[in-house]
């Protein structure tokens, strides 16, 4: 049945980006459906995932999965060139066998950890010709490509899969600010509570002007759009759990039915309804 709907519509299941921005536009934090391979090229940036920072060189390689919110923070203006490739998990994990798990790098480690793989100039080679495979198939029609599409995804997959099993991810990351560290952890742990800024003040004895300053500078954004994410992030784990809309909207901490359908479409494209079919 997925295989069907991949054929009808392979841009929902697999999709490519390979882009180059001289000037980088802002980015708000992001929370995709499917899972995330990102490959950098150039540029000067800082990627935030969960709760930390990954300083980027060329030939870095990023895993992120369809539950951890992240957002890339530049430097400088440089010139700024990347690669994506999208995809279904559920898809995807069609073709891993009962030894070799290819999607293991993206769901066998904590959230916001492992995630940056450092390559080394041959690997980074390997993975350029890898994805140049793809680049080259997604420009053309017909099932003959879209199965080309997908065979050549499992191989990076199966590759990427080995450099995660061989070198292991790199912790080389900026961790957060030792007076941030514990209003995050907070946060993590008490998503369905209050979470205003005067509320962490009572709570943690943090002046809310200065923790709003912090995080700004730690992680580019707002505290409030990031606690908005991760309440979405909570979401969508307790739908795929099988907790009802309703459920999952109190249990995440929205106090508000219709702000929460309304945050959960604008952040994921479908609305929660929708998302708990789909899973």
């Amino acid at each position: 049945m997925l295989l069907e709907r991949y054929y009808q519509d392979r841009e929902s299941f697999i999709s490519y980006s390979h882009k180059k921005d001289r000037y980088p536009e802002t980015f708000d934090f992001h929370l995709h459906n499917f899972f995330e391979i990102y490959f950098f090229i150039s540029g000067d940036v800082r990627y935030f995932i969960e709760k930390q920072i990954y300083q980027l060189k060329p030939g870095d390689l990023l895993l992120i999965n369809n539950h951890e919110i992240h957002r890339p923070t530049f430097v400088t203006p440089a010139v700024y060139e990347r690669i994506t490739v999208h995809f279904s998990p559920e898809l995807l994990g069609l073709f891993s066998g009962p030894g070799f798990d290819m999607l293991q790098c993206f769901t066998d480690r904590p959230k916001g950890e492992g995630n940056k793989l450092n390559l080394g100039p041959e690997q980074i080679l390997t993975a350029r010709r890898l994805f140049a495979q793809i680049e080259e198939v997604c420009d053309r029609a017909g099932d003959g490509a879209a199965l080309l599409r997908l065979t050549y995804l499992i191989e990076l997959l199966v590759y990427i899969e080995q450099l995660f099993l061989d070198i292991r991810p790199v912790a080389e990351r900026f961790d957060p600010p030792e007076q941030l560290m514990p209003v995050l952890d907070y946060i993590e742990a008490n998503l369905e509570e209050d979470l205003s800024l005067e509320a962490l003040e009572r709570r943690l004895y943090v002046n809310r002007f200065h923790l709003s300053r912090l995080f700004k500078q730690y992680a580019g954004s707002t505290l409030h759009e990031y606690i908005i994410y991760k309440r979405i992030a909570r979401a969508k784990k307790l739908l795929a759990e099988g907790h009802n809309v309703t459920e999952a909207c109190q249990m995440s901490g929205f106090r508000d039915y219709s702000n929460f359908i309304r945050m959960f479409k604008k952040t994921t494209g479908i609305a929660p309804g929708q998302y708990k079919k789909r899973v």
